[in-house]
């Protein structure tokens, strides 16, 4: 006879092993479910705060292993070219550190390692030969490219699990909450 502990332990063990959806392998496993530190009786901007945390935290995660396993690459170093890519003239490393919102060590540490792969180029600014553009080599521009494919493509199969009128919505929605805290934090 079984104990109801083993019965839970082998039901929960079962349903891990549980065939993954089309597409997606697994949830992350190192994501936490911020929404599990509220109660049914938390304010519901708490909740839905949590929500749109824990929900940004999965399709991070989700993207990151992506990049890692189809291009060997981390999404800060995606992000990075993302910016170089838009702007084909280059950026200054303190733009790129201000676009990125991380420290210009960071972004030094990426851009390093882009241009010891070819993959990026550091011009002198033409207004003061102190400072340095970085710039998408064509190398990189091709990666980037085809990162670019996939990660829209990754995307687009995250949210495959809502209708476009669901996406529709939630997108004016939080047009609408983005309009409402700059409004608040500018006005």
């Amino acid at each position: 006879m079984t104990s109801p502990a083993s019965t839970r332990k082998n039901a929960t063990a079962k349903a891990a092993t549980k065939a993954p959806r089309k597409g997606v392998e697994k949830p992350a496993e190192n994501v936490v479910d911020m929404e599990m530190s509220t109660g049914a009786d938390s304010h519901m901007g708490l909740r839905l705060w949590l929500r749109l945390l824990t929900t940004t935290n999965l399709v991070q995660a989700e993207l990151r292993r992506r990049l890692r396993a189809e291009f060997d690459t981390t999404l800060p170093r995606f992000d990075l070219m993302a910016q170089l890519e838009r702007h084909p003239e280059g950026l200054r490393m303190t733009e790129l550190s201000r676009r990125l919102m991380v420290t210009g060590g960071n972004v030094t540490g990426i851009t390093d390692q882009l241009e010891k792969e070819g993959l990026v180029v550091r011009d002198v600014a033409p207004d003061d030969r102190r400072s340095f553009a970085v710039r998408l080599t064509p190398e990189g521009r091709a990666l980037f490219d085809r990162m670019a494919a996939a990660h829209e493509q990754w995307v687009v199969e995250l949210f495959g699990g809502l209708s476009l009128d669901e996406k529709s919505k939630m997108h004016e929605r939080l047009g609408k909450l983005k309009q409402h805290l700059r409004n608040g934090i500018e006005g």
